[in-house]
């Protein structure tokens, strides 16, 4: 599952990320505030928007039956299009469910785990403050 996220954030295609999300997938860009639909979209869309890969690094996957809880180490480190560095990091803490059609997709997309920090704005590639 991480693998899949990242090939499809790297290619940049918005709408293949879209496809690893269930349709009432949550994400939560920051601690405590937690996005679904078109604005789960956007925050994904933004960090493509910088053209950094993201690299993963899957820690622990424990599966019960149709749904898996992922640790993955993470990290979108580079110089973005418009020449700014980008650097943001993180342990998620993901929950996924193997689908009907083979398929395993994001239920809970929690990047950053329980570690005050979130996803970097378009203008700076830093977290916002």
């Amino acid at each position: 599952m991480p693998a899949v996220f990242a090939e499809r954030f790297n290619s940049g295609d918005a709408a293949a990320l879209g496809q690893v999300y269930e349709d009432a997938a949550v994400l939560v860009p920051q601690p405590g505030t937690p996005t679904t639909g078109p604005d789960l979209h956007a925050a994904n869309g933004r960090l493509q928007k910088f053209g950094v890969p993201i690299v993963v690094r899957p820690r622990h996957v424990y599966r019960s039956g149709d749904v898996a809880l992922l640790i993955v180490d993470w990290a979108i480190s580079g110089t973005g299009r418009e020449g700014q560095a980008v650097h943001v990091e993180g342990t998620a803490t993901d929950i996924a469910r193997l689908g009907p059609d083979g398929r395993w997709r994001y239920v809970i997309d929690n990047p950053f785990g329980t570690r005050a920090q979130q996803l970097p704005t378009e203008d700076t590639g830093e977290p916002a403050s």
